[in-house]
């Protein structure tokens, strides 16, 4: 079965339906369109008019997509539905009509535990691909989803396309080689050279401009070769398919809904030229729980940002900073929190006015609206005339925003009414998997020998090492691997979790685990509250930790000279 994605997430390229459509041959295409942050927006879509709550670009790119997906037998299947799947699927048939196309509509619910948890403004169970897999052997043409797992957009047509079914005897390891399948394509073009560490060696023979979006050629027994169109711009090599399948991952045991797969277990060889064969992967039970994401209104949020221009921008900070807070009792509100952040962009003797500059950054919180608003503009623009020599900011503070809180729960799978709506409107209930088990951590594997002593240099890691990092709640991901057996030597031995501590002091005081996954020469750790309550609350300069790998792969360390 050739899968292609043309999506990874809400707002990724608009022409990717048409292009993956017309670009070669496919039997499914699919679309991510769902992240933590997502569920916020589309929840407040929700609060607006209750016949929102999906993704809309997903409308506009069928206007186009139905026509060309009919015309080659195309099958479409995508998370769009968000918090309202059986609204976009009525929104696509009265698409369908409208432009006439005979397209079969189906839809996946269930995923909605709203009435378990009030106080959210969206509760969402992360449900498996069994409910995709029904709608296509229902005939379905378009399948629309609200919150399932990433990987589900690729094991619910693998399950209808090979006959799987989840629990089977001896279906595990194909079923888990399909979510590996799924967890490279999720992400779109991270897979064919987006956001990739070593994009620079790249670009010398490769046109990175538009990269194309990848496509997986999945087989029966569960192991896959991830290629992207031809004549499409990027790469697909063993480096971008590491890098992808590292990112957002903890330990060794990948959980889904239907089965866990183990990231120790894969191999990846580079087949020819943007064609990476993705074996070897083993499965295991799935757990008796599915993760369920909840998005709350955390509260209000304000920020100013003051520009530092020149000399002496340490005191300029400490008189603004002194002269806000000063300004907070004054008018006896002060915000809940108050954090500020002084960026050190300047340059000496500067050729530009904006590389002579810094950047302090003032960010409040509070449940009140009312005490981040006029209290927090006011207390900064009433310095203009008054304050460090230069003074202004990079834009007028305005009345302040809404935030969100990220938090996962977890609940009995038995207990979720994971159903698909068919082309006829009949509804079929998804059993849960009869056979889980819980997770334990993996032991770590046993290190390969160090490198022998030898001269070294002190130097970036990213030298030698390529890391992409990423968000899961209020924890950060990173993944670093290396191309050689004697750099991987080396960096095993390297890279622990005190030396992390030391290279990125932000994590000083959090818990960090390291997780050994040898045949891929990487490690990944797992940064504990980094990111306070996820994304949505925006609670740190870079809140989806996406450039953290890129700031270790910046920090100077010894390395051998061999390695150089």
């Amino acid at each position: 079965m050739r899968i292609g994605n043309a999506s990874g997430f809400y707002g990724d390229r608009f022409d990717a339906v048409r292009e993956m459509l017309t670009g070669g041959g496919l039997d499914v295409l699919t679309g991510d369109y769902l992240a933590e942050l997502t569920m916020l927006i589309l929840g407040r879509d929700r609060m607006k008019d209750p016949r929102l709550g999906y993704a809309k670009t997903f409308l506009r790119q069928l206007e186009e997509g139905l026509g060309l997906a009919h015309e080659r037998g195309v099958r479409i299947v995508a998370n769009a539905g968000g918090l309202n799947p059986a609204g976009l699927a009525d929104a696509v048939r009265e698409l369908a009509r409208r432009v006439g196309v005979p397209v079969r509509v189906a839809h996946v619910e269930g995923d909605d535990l709203s009435a378990r948890f009030p106080d959210a403004l969206a509760a969402n169970a992360y449900l498996g691909g069994g409910g995709i897999a029904e709608c296509l052997r229902a005939g379905a043409d378009v399948v629309v989803t609200g919150r399932v797992t990433d990987a589900a957009l690729v094991t619910g047509p693998a399950q209808w396309h090979f006959g799987w079914r989840p629990g089977d005897p001896g279906q595990d390891d194909a079923l888990a080689g399909a979510v590996i399948a799924g967890h490279l394509l999720e992400c779109g073009t991270q897979t064919t050279g987006g956001n990739y560490a070593f994009f620079a060696g790249l670009s010398q023979g490769h046109d990175l401009r538009r990269p194309g979006f990848p496509v997986a050629e999945l087989y029966a027994d569960g192991s896959s070769v991830i290629t992207k169109h031809p004549g499409t711009g990027g790469v697909v090599d063993t480096g971008t398919v590491t890098a992808q399948l590292l990112y957002e991952t903890g330990g060794a045991r990948y959980a889904g809904p239907d089965v866990t797969a183990r990231l120790d277990s894969v191999r990846l060889t580079q087949e020819g030229p943007d064609r990476v064969r993705v074996s070897g992967v083993r499965g295991e039970a799935p757990p008796p729980t599915l993760k369920t994401g909840l998005v709350r209104l955390g509260g209000w949020r304000n920020e100013v940002v003051f520009v530092l221009t020149g000399l002496d921008v340490e005191a300029k900070a400490e008189l603004v900073r002194a002269q806000v807070e000063d300004a907070f009792d004054r008018a006896k509100s002060r915000p809940q929190q108050i954090r500020w952040e002084l960026a050190r962009t300047d340059q000496p003797d500067a050729g530009t006015e904006e590389t002579a500059s810094a950047l302090l950054r003032l960010v409040v919180r509070d449940p009140d609206a009312a005490a981040v608003g006029r209290v927090v503009s006011g207390a900064a623009i009433e310095l203009a005339l008054g304050s460090y020599p230069g003074f202004h900011v990079t834009a007028p503070p305005g009345k302040g925003a809404p935030y969100g809180v990220f938090d996962a729960a977890y609940a009995d799978a038995g207990s979720v009414e994971h159903t698909a709506v068919l082309p006829d409107g009949q509804r079929l209930a998804v059993s849960a998997p009869h056979r889980t088990q819980e997770l334990a951590p993996v032991p770590e594997p046993e290190l390969p020998a160090p490198l022998p002593p030898g001269p070294v240099r002190r130097a970036p890691l990213g030298l030698v090492a390529g890391a992409r990092s990423g968000d899961k709640g209020g924890d950060a991901n990173v993944g670093v691997w290396v191309a050689t057996d004697a750099a991987w030597r080396w960096l095993a031995h390297e890279l622990t979790v005190p030396r992390l501590h030391e290279l990125l002091p932000e994590t000083a005081d959090l818990t960090i685990e390291r997780h050994v996954l040898p045949n891929l020469r990487a490690l990944n750790f797992v940064v504990r509250g980094l990111l306070g309550e996820g994304v949505a609350s925006q609670a740190r300069f870079d809140p989806q930790a996406k450039g953290l790998g890129e700031w270790l792969r910046a920090r100077h360390v010894e390395i051998p000279e061999s390695l150089l």
